[in-house]
């Protein structure tokens, strides 16, 4: 039984998406870095995804807790305004 591989429109093979906090040397992930947060949000206000951002298991799990911390602090909207 052989692994299966992630074959994209184009034929070739997908490249597996790395951690960012992992490649940029973050050791926390801080609930008052609103910069770093704010890319992980959508415009409404939802955290994206691991299959989207490519953020390793445990990292997404501390980004959850830092976006709620972030939220209940007013750093960060619940929702957007429209």
């Amino acid at each position: 039984m052989g692994k299966k591989r992630r074959i994209n429109s184009d034929g070739g093979f997908k490249k597996k998406k790395k951690c960012p906090f992992i490649t940029a040397g973050m050791k926390e992930i801080d609930y008052k870095d609103v910069e770093t947060l704010s890319q992980f949000i959508t415009e409404k206000g939802k955290i994206l995804p691991r299959r989207i951002t490519g953020v390793s298991h445990g990292r997404q799990k501390k980004l959850t807790v830092a976006v709620k911390r972030a939220r209940h602090m007013a750093l960060l909207p619940f929702v957007a305004h429209e």
